[in-house]
């Protein structure tokens, strides 16, 4: 009786080291990756980022995803270019969506289209499921480069309170910039010579900044780059110059907009304290306007000279080269996750950035949201005037040539010609290399 006790003991030990060793494998055998993020705008984002991976986690065991948060969109960049050139490449990246081109110039981007096809979908059918203006920035050159997660455009956001007070109707906005301008006088306040309430402000830091400049050149009927070709933008064209010697009116002439260098963060704690009545800052910032802002608000487009029209920004799940297969499946599998309509809705409804599935609209949770929330709806509407988002080669220094000569004009220290043109020769120069290598070699004349 004691030997076969002891033999049982023996089969019962090894059976709970078998299960212990296959246990221990299968944890050892989960595929392993990092997703770079940024918290570009206000609001408790990156908490709820990790809540979500965590869920992630949960429902593919398979899988252990990591958020690393990695700054601005601007850091998120320049962090995830240095970890490929060590080559350690994060598995996914939520990128500014106008990086994208430069990532593929670079051929530092993976292609979608293999690991869409291998799903039985084809690149346009899957990216059907987003909206058309989300387009741009994520499928070109004949291929799906990324997958739109978290957009926005620019909103033009107004204190209802201030705006009844001066004899406007925050129920009809300004619509021009004409109307706008007359607005921003009405609702700018001066005490002798010190202004104690600004009839607008806008974001005049790096990024913010050229995005707004985009919004306003296209309203007034212009481009400002050649969406087909990455090295070439329109700088130094009327379209661009009325947009800025609009802003330099706002600013010197009209004097209903601070000639000082703001950035978005000051420009949402002056709307929240009633020292400005209007202003123009994303979509994405939209939850925290509406947990922040006391007063009663509105939001609306941001206003037109020739037509209505703003750029996308926000940004876009890409996959970087250089994974291994079971890297690739598994970074793919939580980017169609956090890109469906169940997850877009949710982070829609945290962040205000607009859901960028399409069929996240048509669940319960979203349609009662928007009727509870209708200022949600605005970017929305929007959409049917958006276009993509500025990229070039070398997108980040190309945009900052022309923010430099716009901040110089708004501090007075450069006029609206001279300055875009010089951003136009900066622009051209840093631009150069890619207009090189894409110029026709002719054989030298006999």
């Amino acid at each position: 009786m004691q030997l076969l006790s002891l033999r049982g003991l023996a089969t019962a030990g090894l059976a709970a080291s078998v299960a212990l060793g296959a246990g221990l494998a299968a944890a050892q055998a989960k595929t392993e990756i990092e997703m770079f993020f940024p918290v570009p705008v206000e609001g408790k984002l990156a908490k709820e980022m990790q809540s979500l991976i965590e869920r992630f986690n949960e429902a593919h065991p398979e899988i252990k995803a990591t958020a690393v948060y990695t700054g601005s969109y601007d850091e998120t960049n320049l962090k995830t270019r240095a970890a490929i050139k060590a080559g350690r490449p994060p598995a996914a990246v939520i990128m500014s969506a106008n990086f994208i081109l430069e990532y593929q110039l670079n051929d530092e981007i993976q292609p979608l289209d293999p690991l869409i096809e291998a799903d039985g979908k084809t690149p346009d059918a899957f990216m059907g499921q987003f909206w058309q203006a989300l387009h741009g920035n994520a499928q070109f050159a004949g291929k799906v480069w990324a997958v739109p997660f978290q957009n926005s455009t620019p909103l033009l956001y107004i204190n209802a309170t201030q705006f009844r007070a001066a004899g406007l109707d925050p129920d009809h906005p300004p619509a021009t910039w004409a109307e706008w301008l007359a607005a921003a006088e009405k609702l700018t306040k001066r005490e002798g010579g010190e202004t104690k309430r600004w009839g607008l402000m806008i974001p005049e830091n790096y990024d913010y900044l050229g995005w707004i400049m985009t919004a306003l050149t296209m309203s007034n009927g212009g481009l400002y780059y050649n969406p087909e070709y990455g090295g070439e933008v329109y700088y130094d064209a009327p379209t661009m110059l009325g947009a800025l010697s609009f802003v330099d009116e706002l600013a010197h002439k009209a004097k209903v907009m601070p000639a000082a260098i703001t950035d978005g963060k000051a420009v949402s704690t002056a709307f929240f304290a009633g020292q400005a009545s209007m202003v123009v800052l994303s979509t994405g910032s939209l939850s925290f306007v509406r947990e922040n802002m006391k007063d009663d608000y509105r939001v609306a487009f941001v206003p037109r000279n020739l037509r209505n029209a703003v750029a996308i920004g926000g940004a876009s799940l890409m996959m970087p080269k250089g994974l291994s297969p079971e890297k690739q499946k598994a970074a793919w599998t939580l980017m169609k996750w956090l890109t469906s309509p169940e997850i877009a809705g949710q982070w829609s409804r945290f962040t205000g950035y607009f859901a960028p599935n399409k069929a996240a609209y048509d669940l319960p949770e979203m349609k009662q949201f928007i009727d509870s929330h209708p200022d949600a709806k605005v970017a929305l509407d929007q959409l049917k005037y958006a276009r993509s988002w500025f990229a070039t080669y070398n997108t980040v220094a190309v945009r900052k040539a022309l923010e430099d000569q716009v901040q110089a004009v708004i501090t007075g220290d450069a006029k609206p010609a001279e300055a875009l043109k010089a951003a136009q020769q900066k622009a051209d120069e840093l631009m150069k290399p890619y207009v090189d290598s894409t110029a026709l070699k002719l054989p030298a004349a006999m």
